[in-house]
């Protein structure tokens, strides 16, 4: 689940080409547990009808100020006091301009006014209007009233023609709306790092030692972190988009990532260490790509920094991170090794789980946890995807 799920959203669509995204703005809001109203403008029933926003959501749909049928409140009354979000996408011109001047005369302008809850607009015109002193000044006057903006994106128009103006994307936008939302959720204030991905330990210009861990565990960590409103530095060595609203830190090596975490860790709440960290380098690293003789090859190993063991120091030295996470990612007598390790590296909570089963650990979309605290307290997570097991772990550190 996201901090999308059981929340109110209010889609607005106004009359412009990028309409045609918004149905699958609707979907996406609507699979991640959003109940989702849709107000149509006039014009945006010239791009796309009501019956699809229907379809997707299961609701009825608005498209008139005036029409209000027995027994129910006014819609734009009803609709501003009872939401936790407006969304616009697309917002054109001329209602962004209507917005900025205080005027109310459709349904939409008239939530937008009433409305005392946030607002995120996706804008959507060619390049020109985009660009125009009068849009200038009333997306300066929006923003200046606390309203959020994603967009708009540079690309190949309605017009045919290349700039900025194209709405963005609707993945991108539910993004920011989760983003919005995040600024009411129970970490606001809080500094936390998380690590993700399996370091690679370079043999030579062309080769590595690595392990399975895509990272993906690790950046579910961070957008569950950002969803509730923490301040995130993500550590990772994995090829995944950047999740937007964290700051992230490419790294390759442990020992990369070990100056990473050190640098990132000062004064923070957490540390949650889901990388898969290399244990063993190369002691040398060949200067050009070795080629393949008649033998065979063998590599001298030595040890990578201990990450855990130096956080554990400084944490020790300045109280820094306040809590500390970490993962054992094991295949035999999982329970002894996690706790082994909880001791050893002084954790809160360690989440251990068997990397040898094929439904939970590297490479899918599902994890099977046991997270051992210090306190000695154990907690046997069922079989879930990878943003429930961390809402597990942050609903911990958080004190839930």
């Amino acid at each position: 689940m996201t901090n999308l799920h059981g929340k109110r959203i209010v889609l607005g669509i106004t009359g412009g080409i990028a309409a045609y995204k918004s149905a699958a703005i609707a979907s996406r809001l609507v699979q991640s547990g959003a109940m989702v109203d849709v107000v149509l403008t006039e014009s945006a029933q010239k791009f796309i009808t009501p019956l699809t926003f229907q379809s997707l959501t299961h609701r009825r749909v608005f498209t008139d100020i005036f029409d209000i049928p027995p027994a129910e409140n006014i819609p734009h009354i009803e609709l501003s006091h009872q939401i936790d979000l407006l969304l616009i996408a697309p917002a054109t011109a001329n209602t962004i301009a209507k917005m900025a001047h205080g005027q109310a005369d459709n349904l939409l302008t008239a939530i937008a006014l009433a409305t005392d809850k946030p607002i995120l607009i996706a804008p959507a015109m060619e390049t020109d209007m985009w660009e125009h002193p009068a849009t200038r000044r009333n997306i300066a006057t929006l923003t200046e009233w606390g309203v959020a903006q994603v967009g708009p994106a540079a690309g190949r128009l309605a017009s045919g023609r290349m700039g900025r103006g194209r709405m963005a994307e609707p993945d991108e936008i539910v993004d920011a709306a989760r983003q919005v939302l995040a600024k009411n959720g129970d970490m606001v204030g809080m500094r936390v790092v998380v690590t993700a991905g399996g370091t690679r330990e370079p043999i030579d210009p062309v080769r590595y030692i690595t392990n399975r861990s895509g990272g993906k565990m690790g950046h579910a960590l961070a957008e569950v972190a950002r969803d509730r409103g923490a301040q995130v530095t993500l550590v990772t060595t994995a090829g995944l988009p950047a999740p937007s609203g964290v700051s992230v830190v490419r790294v390759n090596t442990a020992a990369e990532m070990a100056d990473a975490v050190l640098t990132a860790i000062p004064e923070s709440d957490a540390l949650v260490m889901a990388a898969a960290v290399a244990d063993y380098r190369p002691a040398e690293i060949a200067p050009q790509k070795i080629k393949k003789g008649d033998g065979g090859l063998t590599l001298s190993l030595v040890r990578t920094p201990d990450i855990l063991q130096l956080v554990a120091k400084y944490r020790a030295e300045t109280g820094f991170p306040r809590k500390v996470v970490g993962f054992a990612a094991e295949t035999t007598d999982v329970r002894r090794n996690a706790q082994e390790k909880l001791a050893r590296k002084r954790l809160d909570w360690i989440a251990a789980n068997d990397v040898s089963r094929t439904d939970a650990g590297f490479g899918v979309e599902t994890n099977q946890v046991t997270l051992f605290g210090a306190d000695g307290s154990v907690v046997e997570l069922p079989l879930m995807s990878k943003t429930a097991v961390a809402a597990e772990i942050w609903n911990r550190v958080a004190g839930k």
